[in-house]
């Protein structure tokens, strides 16, 4: 591998620099360099002698093309002038940064880079991330006004052609379409629409440019609060007035007198007389200028009178002056001319024809009229309509700035400055010196400013700051406009009698050559002068300089046209009466820019007149003053616009050009201050990850920062070539290109090495294979060769024998040839020479012919030609006699009589625009009336919102409050269990009594056989009681007990029936059952004992009396019992709970009550459990308590009669057949079915404590969420985030409220419906004690007392409907609808439960045949799901649930419809619940169309949760570490790909892909539809990924395409793990897949050309060639693409059809649709949780 050796730059008179590279080191001391330039030819370059200064060295190739110049690492002319070649030229990009500054280039064609999805695609990025832009400049100024609230500035600058004006404008666009306008005025419309008229009025076509701005112009773009378009101001500087009368060869006037002549054929336009044959080139029609005028609000009467002023002037421009002598000259009597723009003007002719040619001279004592030489009269003249035209352009911008005057209070400003660049051609005047002037304040501004920054980054980092010397432009300001300066000499000499320019020229040269070097005088001239500025020397021509300083307009010229009849004149001059201050704007914000030394009517002599003298000179100098006040009071933004050629050729690169715009415009200069310093700046991180290769594993360590300072100081000896600052490493100019060639030369020697070790294997492989071939080959030749030589000795012999025939046989082939071919030689000849001889005589034939017809076509000629021109003859003889006739009737037209005829009627216009002005002056009152008013309520909302904060402060200390009881409740949780303690004991006790008073009953049982029939009556009658009373029942769920419970019941009632829990179980199983079923067997043994104890029947009424009262009073005392200490416990403990729910979820302590907490978990837990556990302990001691003292009572009496008289017969009766036996098990199966009971009640309150677990769950990442919005909000300003934080507590007290609200609601129903049970259980037993006892016989009455006991009722068959009220329908709405919480319910219950319920609502008043009722739900329905997501319509859970419902909804109304196409998968059951009176289908419909806006709503949500993740992930974070190697960048750091802190990665995207989906899931949204999601996000991740990628040139290289490929993988596999990979998601990703592999293939030869066109189907030809014009090289290994091969690309892919646009559209939804998803759910079984607040509602 040979030596390379340096490159270097040398000068060119051609191409100003030219490459080359040394052919031998350079030694100190040598005068020669031995150069070779790029074309292979061989050079001597001489070192200057005296300088011995070196050619600058060229920039390593992966350097080249740089988005920042100050990337580069030799900073210097030539490396500027080819990095911009280079990218305007091979990668077609114009726009690049030089530091602070944007170079824009003028393509001279129309790019596709300005449309809304670039200005879409710029917004809120940084502006290193993406490529250079004047987007990006736009948008960092609007970012910075924002973030830093301070004032912008956007100066556009450059020479005429360069592109300012297009620049601004692109500029004022993006401003708009970013920010929008704050009312309905439109502002941002109007900014735009204002630009077409500017240029109308202030554009002309010049040598250099087609639409050359002829002034300067200031806008600034007003904001509000919110950073929103309010208004806008526009102040003015140097309108080029001469070109009103004047223009240059090969230039032309204003813009708007072609395009008023173009319109000349109007009929609105006929007054203005322009019909004549003016010689205006028509550039466009004046239609669109009118409606832009209208737009911005100047009414149609004041557009015609512009007109005519316009029309005016040029018919001014057309009079014409007669000399009488040499002091004196005159108008032609009734010139024409003169004629109409008196008419148009509404002046008197005589007047004006006076004052033309004559001017008034005022001495102290007498005043005379002069007249003047017709010299003198056409500069008059000339100086009048100049006048009028500046007078006009000035009254125009202050009614544009009227209009576009912002209504509200103005809060930030971005200025942008459109003003022109350095000027000098072969003869400078006035104009140029003003522009020359203005170009050393801005540029003077500008390397200032640079100075700063660089001094700030110096600072800010910590490194030591050196003096840094340039170029300061203050000796020529000050030439210029200091005492005694330029413009002080030029006013001075204006002030003298008889000044003159050559007056002016010599005082120039006595006071400033020979005095300051940046003065000089030219050689052969007495007449001008030079002016070192600091772009280059320009010569200024004195003649006419004094003429334009004054521009002198006669006073009385200017009182003629005051004295106008036409409304609009005078107010032009109006104006000229209320100059301000000099140094003072006008009202509307422009700097005046002419003012004419008139001593205006009644003016004060010492005041006013002096302010009309000044000069153009001193306006501009004040004008300039402020402007350069303005713009050092705001943060600026330079954009540097470039002509690259004069010949308007696109894509046309001329150095000369180019370095002289570049000189000019400060590039260069910023540049030189960047290189003096350390222009090249690395942060740590970026240094490690380019230059580990150059480290071994010993020297990295944890800290990254020591790491680079260690291997530095091995690198570069020279430590005074780096400095460490805090963030970043500096390095002087050229150790970059340094570090890269160490860094390339390690490379190469690994990658030598490498191939050293493989080229050496694969050798000796093929080696190997080819020694084992040979010997193979070889023995397979020689036996070949030995066959071949006995076929060759066989095949000899033949061919002796057929030679021989053979000769024979051509020798008289070849004479019979011979023979042949003479005879037809002859033929042929013979034949020749006759055709020849026929043709000969052929022509002479018809030559006679043409003859004859020619002779007679110049005959008929020749009359004709006489015959016109004596027609002509008699044709101009008649015109003379018209002519002679026509002027006749010109002078009698304009007689007297016929004036009066035409200003008849002027009179009743001027009244009737009085009138007008009187409404708009009584609009002005009404609209400030209406903004004094808007003032008000702006007071009382912000008194409201103070009080508002106070309320939240006061609501804060109650919520610290709230947290002290946390100690209290858990001592009262103590408290709670030592009470549960004593109640589990004291029920023990009493377990322990209950047995043995049931032994001793069973033992009394025995004994009491005397009694059997009267205790038999009392079973009955007690269990027929309580089997009316009780409303309460058991045993409806389990109907295979019944029998053992009969069986027990007639065993007792034939024994002693003593028996305590039993009786209960016969309670009523339906309505209409009375009384419980006995067994006809013991009834007909009943029936037997009665007739034998009916005498005993009356001695024991009266105790059968007193245990009924016994009976009566136990049950009467338990119940009261009960209900009073329940109550007084319920209630207590109920408020005990609330309190502490209530204060653990406001508290504001998060430390201790948070939701998640352990403290509030404990808490909780140990209050559920401890109510739960006394509530049943507590119900259960009542019952036992209660039955003690009524058998206590009941017994005792009893059993002392059953002795005396029970024998122990009777005892073996009752016994018989084992009836105590089976009543004993019946008592167990009873006691077996209480305690299942008991168990599902367990696992009841087991759910809810999950379900209240659940909430916490809610809770604790409500409060997450919480949290990261404060985060947020702390990262705002501090006004919004004041705004944001008391907008949050206000919603968030608002839902506390609403919730609590809710459960008061929920509390106030409960108590009402126990309330009402409690009523009717009293009326019940009340007629109980009335009526029953008279019905029931004594033999089915018992007196034992029966302990209740909660029996569910059975559930009865419903139909799938639920029934509600017609005054409960926004009830509804609002519980299942507006303030339904969506994570609530995807949780805990069914999938699209909401829909079910409010189909199974539909189909209770599709049941009823209520047609109202019908059409009211689906109404309110839909449009309560339409609020929900215009309230909630951000959150992506919200549009997911009711997306999910509302396609669930649309289902069931298909599946329910009746339809035969949607019946199919029913089941029969199903198919019985289908609609029976209307057809919904045009429901179904609206119910589509709105499942089709959520869907779109879906989708908007997705992409503002996507969009900030998508670039950082898929492009900007190395998921492969160390692939990408970071290249130096520049000033304009773009965002670095090493993952920090709060930076998205590939796996951030993951993550929230499987969080949108799994919510999906959990709403139980249709597959078909959750692919139709997935897809879109897909397509949006692509879109956004290439077209960043397409806007990126730091990330177009190879390594950046295999990270892309990896990413997409990455995709594709959780595609695969969700079982999406037929959703079609995966070929959104094509377009992007296919960019990631043009950027990893060959791209050599045209076989590659060929592979990527057939590769890239997906791409358009557009996106191809961006790709490859931004493909950058990361190491110097990759080639960089030929230019030769683009076009190659491009010749291949010119017949593919397809879309010029370059970025995808990121917007684009794909159509949805909502495949039929019937339920298998049975609408029947669907309960209806409490949690919804439905209890309205009822199943039927």
């Amino acid at each position: 591998m040979g030596h390379s050796y340096a490159r270097v730059w040398i000068p060119d008179p051609e191409e100003v620099w030219k490459s080359a590279e040394l052919l031998k080191d350079y030694k100190p001391g040598d005068k020669v360099l031995q150069l070779r330039l790029e074309e292979g030819k061989d050079l001597e370059y001489s070192l200057d002698p005296k300088t011995k200064e070196l050619p600058p060295l060229r920039n390593p190739d992966i350097l080249v093309g740089e988005n920042d110049l100050t990337a580069l690492s030799y900073l210097h002319e030539p490396a500027v002038l080819h990095n911009l070649k280079v990218r305007f030229i091979d990668s077609k990009l114009i726009y690049t940064y030089c530091g602070i500054v944007l170079v824009a280039i003028n393509p001279y064609e129309q790019l596709p880079i300005y449309g809304e999805d670039i200005i879409n695609a710029y917004s809120g990025q940084n502006m290193g991330d993406m490529d250079p832009h004047i987007f990006a400049v736009a948008e960092e100024a609007y970012k910075q006004m924002a973030r830093d609230e301070r004032n912008q500035s956007i100066i556009v600058s450059g020479e005429s052609g360069a592109g300012k004006t297009v620049s601004a404008k692109y500029a004022m666009r993006y401003f708009a379409t970013v920010s929008g306008s704050a009312s309905e005025a439109n502002v941002e419309e109007k900014v735009l629409a204002s630009n077409p008229i500017m240029e109308s009025i202030g554009n002309a076509k010049t040598t250099r440019n087609d639409n050359s701005s002829r002034f300067g112009k200031y806008i600034e773009i007003g904001f509000d609060k919110r950073y929103r378009i309010i208004g806008a101001n526009m102040r003015t500087y140097l309108l080029e007035k001469s070109r009103v009368v004047f223009q240059a060869e090969e230039e032309r006037n204003y813009h708007i007198f072609y395009q008023l002549c173009a319109s000349a054929a109007l009929p609105e336009f006929k007054t203005l007389r322009l019909g004549m044959p003016f010689t205006f080139i028509v550039l466009c029609g004046g239609r669109d200028r009118a409606a832009s005028l209208s737009f911005l609000r100047i009414s149609d009467s004041y557009q015609m009178g512009i007109f005519r002023i316009l029309a005016g002037i040029l018919h001014l421009g057309n009079v014409e002056f007669a000399s009488r002598d040499s002091d004196s000259c005159t108008v032609p009597p009734k010139h024409e001319p003169l004629i109409i723009f008196c008419d148009l003007m509404g002046v008197e002719y005589e007047e004006m024809a006076h004052w033309l040619c004559h001017r008034k001279l005022a001495t102290a004592t007498e005043t005379y009229i002069k007249p003047i030489s017709k010299l003198h009269a056409i500069n008059a003249r000339d100086a009048l309509a100049k006048h009028i035209y500046a007078n006009l352009f000035n009254w125009i911008v202050d009614h544009v700035n009227k209009a576009l005057h912002a209504t509200v209070k103005q809060h930030s400003f971005i200025g942008v400055l459109d003003i022109y660049g350095f000027e000098t051609f072969e003869i400078n005047s006035f104009e140029q010196f003003c522009i020359n002037y203005a170009n050393e304040k801005l540029q003077q501004q500008f390397n200032m400013h640079v100075f700063k920054l660089e001094q700030e980054e110096y600072m800010k980092e910590q490194i030591p700051w050196t003096l840094i010397d340039f170029y300061d432009n203050q000796p020529c300001i000050n030439l210029i406009e200091a005492k005694m300066g330029i413009l002080d000499l030029l006013d001075e000499e204006c002030k003298m009698p008889k000044g003159s320019d050559d007056s002016w020229a010599q005082k120039l040269y006595n006071t400033h050559l020979n005095k300051c070097t940046l003065f000089e005088k030219p050689r052969l001239s007495n007449k001008a002068f030079i002016i070192k500025h600091f772009a280059d020397k320009v010569e200024y021509q004195c003649e006419g300089f004094l003429e334009k300083n004054k521009d002198t307009v006669y006073e009385e010229q200017i009182k003629v046209l005051k004295s106008s009849k036409f409304k609009l004149l005078p107010e032009l001059f109006q104006d000229e009466e209320k100059v301000l201050s000099p140094t003072s704007a006008t009202p509307s914000g422009r700097v005046p820019l002419s003012r004419m030394p008139i001593k205006p009517a009644k003016a004060r002599p010492g005041q006013a007149s002096k302010e009309h003298k000044k000069t153009v000179g001193h306006q501009f100098r004040n004008s300039l003053h402020l402007l350069m006040e303005t713009l050092n009071a705001t943060t600026p933004h330079y954009v540097r616009c470039i002509k690259p050629n004069d010949f308007k050729f696109p894509f046309t690169f001329d150095e000369k050009r180019a370095v002289q715009q570049l000189r000019a415009c400060g590039v260069l200069e910023t540049i030189r201050i960047s290189a003096a310093g350390f222009p090249s700046r690395w942060t740590y991180q970026e240094f490690f990850s380019r230059y580990r290769v150059l480290m071994k594993q010993r020297d990295v360590l944890g800290d990254r920062k020591q790491t680079c300072k260690n291997v530095l100081e091995k690198l570069i000896q020279d430590k005074d070539k780096y400095q460490f600052g805090k963030t970043k490493i500096f390095f002087r100019a050229g150790q970059v290109a340094y570090l890269e060639k160490i860094r390339a030369d390690k490379l190469r020697a690994a990658c030598i090495r490498i191939q050293k070790t493989i080229r050496g294997w694969l050798m000796r492989k093929k080696y190997v294979r080819m020694r084992k071939a040979a010997i193979t080959i070889q023995r397979h030749v020689r036996g070949y060769q030995a066959r071949c030589y006995a076929k060759f000795l066989r095949r000899t012999r033949a061919a002796i024998t057929i030679q021989k025939f053979q000769r024979m046989y051509v020798v008289r082939k070849r004479y019979q040839c011979m023979r042949d071919a003479t005879i037809a030689l002859q033929a042929l000849l013979r034949g020749y020479m006759v055709r020849n001889k026929y043709q000969m005589m052929l022509r002479e034939h018809k030559s006679v012919v043409i003859q004859k017809h020619v002779r007679g076509w110049l005959a008929r000629r020749r009359y004709g030609r006489t015959l016109r021109a004596i027609v002509y003859l008699q044709c101009c003889y008649r015109r003379m006699m018209a002519k002679r006739e026509l002027k006749k009737l010109k002078i009698e037209a304009r007689s007297v009589e016929r004036y009066k005829k035409l200003h008849i009627g002027l009179e009743n216009k001027i009244m009737q625009l009085q009138r007008k002005i009187d409404e708009q002056n009584k609009e002005y009152k009404s609209l400030l009336e209406k903004m004094s008013s808007l003032e008000i309520t702006y007071s009382t909302e912000t008194e409201k919102l103070r009080s508002d904060v106070e309320r939240l402060r006061m609501s804060e200390e109650e919520a610290k409050n709230a947290t002290n009881r946390v100690i209290s409740l858990q001592e009262e949780i103590a408290k709670l269990r030592r009470e549960l303690h004593q109640t589990q004991s004291e029920k023990k006790s009493i377990e322990e009594w209950a047995d043995k008073y049931k032994h001793e009953t069973e033992q009394a049982c025995m004994g009491s056989q005397v009694h059997e029939r009267i205790y038999r009556g009392l079973v009955s009658t007690q269990v027929f009681q309580l089997s009316e009373s009780s409303n309460i029942s058991v045993f409806l769920s389990f109907p295979s007990l019944f029998p053992i419970f009969t069986h027990c019941c007639a065993s007792l009632c034939c024994g002693r029936g003593i028996l305590l829990d039993f009786p209960l179980f016969f309670l009523k199983q339906e309505p209409s059952e009375k009384k419980a079923p006995l067994d006809m067997s013991l009834f007909l043994k009943l029936q037997k004992r009665v007739s034998e104890l009916e005498q005993e029947k009356q001695s024991l009424q009266d105790e059968l009396d007193r245990k009924e009262e016994q009976a009566l009073r136990a049950k009467a005392k338990y119940e009261s019992l009960k209900r009073q200490e329940l109550e007084s416990e319920n209630k207590k403990l109920k408020n005990e709970l609330n309190e502490l729910q209530k204060a653990l979820t406001e508290t504001r302590a998060p430390e201790v009550t948070a939701p998640g907490a352990p403290a509030y978990r404990v808490l909780l837990d140990q209050l559920t459990s401890v109510s739960e556990e006394l509530e049943v302990r507590k119900e259960e001691v009542l019952i036992l308590r209660s039955q003690l003292v009524s058998q206590k009572e009941a017994i005792q009496p009893k059993v002392n009669h059953t002795e005396q008289v029970q024998s122990p017969q009777d005892y073996h009766m009752l016994n018989e057949d084992g009836e105590l036996w089976l009543a004993y098990e019946g008592l167990k199966q009873a006691n077996r079915l209480l305690e299942s009971q008991l168990q599902s009640q367990k696992k009841s309150h087991e759910n809810e404590l999950e379900s209240l677990r659940g909430e916490i769950q809610g809770l604790k990442e409500e409060n997450n969420r919480q949290q990261q919005l404060l985060a947020q909000n702390l990262q705002l300003p501090p006004e919004a985030r004041i705004e944001a934080s008391l907008q949050h507590e206000i919603t968030r007290l608002t839902n506390e409220n609403l919730d609590l609200m809710e459960q008061l609601e929920k509390q106030d129903k409960t108590v009402r419906k126990l309330k009402k049970q409690l009523k009717v259980f009293a009326k019940k037993i009340g007629e109980l004690e009335v009526g029953q006892m008279e019905n029931i016989s004594p033999g089915q009455i018992i007196d034992e007392p029966i302990r209740p006991v909660n029996i569910p009722r059975k559930e009865k068959d419903f139909q799938g409907m639920l029934e509600y009220k017609k005054e409960d329908e926004q009830k509804l709405v609002k519980n299942l609808i507006l303030e339904l919480k969506p994570r609530g319910v995807a949780v805990n219950l069914i999938p699209g439960l909401p829909a079910y319920i409010l189909f199974m609502c539909v189909r209770h008043a599709d049941y009823l045949n209520d047609d109202q009722k019908v059409r009211s739900l689906l109404t309110s329905t839909i449009n309560g799901i339409k609020k929900v997501l215009k309230k909630r319509g951000d959150d992506f859970e919200t549009v997911s649930f009711w997306l999910s419902n509302t396609c669930r909804f649309l289902h069931c109304l298909k599946q329910y419809s009746g339809e035969e196409g949607f019946m199919k998968h029913n089941t029969p059951r199903q198919n019985e619940h289908c609609l029976t009176n209307f057809d919904l289908a045009e429901y179904r419909q609206v119910l589509s169309d709105l499942a089709i806006q959520i869907y779109q709503q879906l989708v908007r949500v997705l992409e503002n949760i996507l969009q900030p993740m998508i670039v950082s992930g898929m492009l900007e974070h190395e998921t492969i570490q160390g692939v990408s190697g970071v290249k130096p960048t520049g000033l304009r750091k773009r965002t670095s790909s090493i993952a920090d802190e709060g930076t998205y990665t590939l796996d951030s995207i993951i993550r929230q892909l499987n969080s949108f989906h799994s919510v999906m899931c959990q709403h139980g949204m249709d597959p078909e539809l959750i692919k139709q999601v997935v897809k879109q996000m897909f397509y949006i991740i692509g879109a956004v990924t290439l077209n960043n990628l397409l806007l990126r040139k730091d990330m177009c290289s190879w390594s950046k395409g295999m990270q892309i490929r990896y990413n997409v993988s990455q995709l594709e596999e959780w595609l695969r793990d969700k079982n999406l990979m037929n959703s079609g998601a995966k070929e959104t990703l094509e377009p992007l897949i296919q960019a990631a592999q043009l950027l990893q293939v060959k791209k050599k030869t045209d076989e590659d050309a060929e592979a990527i066109c057939s590769m890239c189907n997906a791409l358009t030809t557009a996106q191809i060639v961006k790709v490859l014009n931004l493909y950058t090289p990361v190491n110097e290994f990759e080639e960089r693409v030929l230019v030769s091969f683009i076009r190659t690309i491009q010749v291949r892919l010119r017949d593919r059809k397809d879309s010029p646009q370059l970025l995808m559209d990121a917007k684009h939804i794909f159509p949805v649709t909502f495949p039929f998803n019937p339920s298998s759910l049975a609408l029947e079984t669907i309960q209806i949780p409490a949690s919804l607040g439905l209890g309205f509602i009822s199943r039927v």
